[in-house]
């Protein structure tokens, strides 16, 4: 089945009206969930074919997928390897490890409880980190450190555990944990750009471990679901959690939303305040409060809006700058050489390429059934 990106007919309708483009993230993190299955010598390409990712774009530093097929990706990798660590640490976490994890610490009465419980649990399944929770006056700290070297995908590995617990804990007390900062224990990756939209704009690198910090009170927020949640919230599980970054903070989405229905005119902070009511002081303070900025949420719309239509369709440039609400097609090319690394129109060969070369393998692999 050929790839969508591949047979979309170009269109005439502005990029407002097309339909959401699907958000994306950087190929940094499908090459780090591949990891231990590439330390192990074992053939990957199966699993990127079924997840609709061509394994050209791993050789690609600027590539970008879309969430869902990252999400697909994780579960298959999971269900393939029958770890939930994806063979990243010294014992595997066979399926199911996040289930019961759930099942351990919805019954906790509070957050805190939740985090206490949740890091004794990891220490009987992944022996490899630890997680404690620091508290000094009103801030709290999350913190995960190794407790033996990690030899493959650390920088994922780190990255992983981060994000699973933040979307758990969201997910439990039904609104997002707002991380003031996170100082990740590695050197800054090519792709930190994508941890303002995962974790906190407030990134540092380099430091002894991972130390996530936010306000001491949310600590004392209840739990609030049961099984009845549970179970619809493990329907998709946990690959289903990566989508979340796009979803768990409501002032950014309401932000993205306002600014994709003004296209294609570019819309002001203060244009957007007033469309939802609220003063620019206001809404800058609540984009503050939930780690975004008004200009982070306008430029990752306006990037995957366009290599959303970069992969579908032949539109000119021109045209797609005009749409996405730049001045000129100058400004646009500019921002995409900023945004990936390369111009929009090597871009669109690098994806047509990598399309091009899934559908040869896909007939010759027919071809010999």
């Amino acid at each position: 089945m050929p790839y969508p990106e591949k047979t979309a007919k170009p269109g005439r309708r502005s990029a407002a009206a097309a339909g959401p483009a699907r958000a994306t993230v950087a190929i940094a993190f499908v090459r780090g969930m591949l990891a231990g299955l590439v330390y192990a010598g074992r053939d990957t390409a199966p699993l990127l074919e079924q997840a609709h990712i061509p394994s050209q774009m791993l050789d690609d530093p600027e590539a970008r997928v879309p969430i869902e097929r990252y999400a697909a990706l994780y579960n298959l990798v999971n269900r393939e390897l029958d770890d939930e660590g994806f063979a990243l640490f010294s014992q595997p976490i066979r399926i199911g490890t996040f289930e019961f994890l759930c099942r351990s610490v919805i019954t906790a009465p509070t957050l805190a409880a939740a985090i206490d419980r949740s890091a004794r649990f990891l220490r009987l399944v992944l022996p490899d980190l630890a997680v404690r929770l620091d508290c000094r006056d009103d801030q709290a700290c999350l913190r995960i450190g190794e407790t033996r070297p990690l030899a493959i995908g650390r920088v994922f590995a780190f990255e992983w555990l981060l994000r699973l617990l933040h979307g758990l804990f969201s997910w439990l007390v039904g609104r997002s944990i707002v991380f003031d900062s996170v100082a990740f224990p590695y050197p800054r990756p090519q792709h930190a750009a994508d941890y303002a939209l995962i974790y906190t704009a407030q990134s540092s690198f380099d430091a002894t471990e991972l130390a996530a910090g936010f306000a001491a009170n949310l600590l004392d927020l209840p739990i609030r679901r049961d099984e009845a949640a549970l179970l619809a919230f493990l329907d998709g599980a946990p690959g289903k959690l990566t989508t979340l970054y796009r979803r768990d903070r409501e002032m950014v989405l309401r932000v993205r939303n306002a600014l994709r229905d003004a296209l294609p005119h570019s819309a002001s902070l203060a244009t957007v305040a007033r469309s939802l009511h609220l003063s620019p002081r206001t809404l800058h303070r609540r984009l503050q409060e939930e780690g975004s900025s008004f200009q982070a949420i306008k430029d990752a719309l306006r990037r995957d809006l366009a290599i959303d239509r970069l992969a579908k369709s032949r539109q000119g440039l021109a045209q797609l700058a005009a749409e996405l609400g730049f001045a000129d097609t100058a400004a646009f090319y500019r921002a995409f050489l900023r945004w990936t690394g390369v111009a929009p129109a090597q871009y669109r060969r690098r994806l047509l390429a990598a399309g091009d070369a899934a559908d040869r393998r896909r007939a010759a692999a027919a071809a010999t059934q």
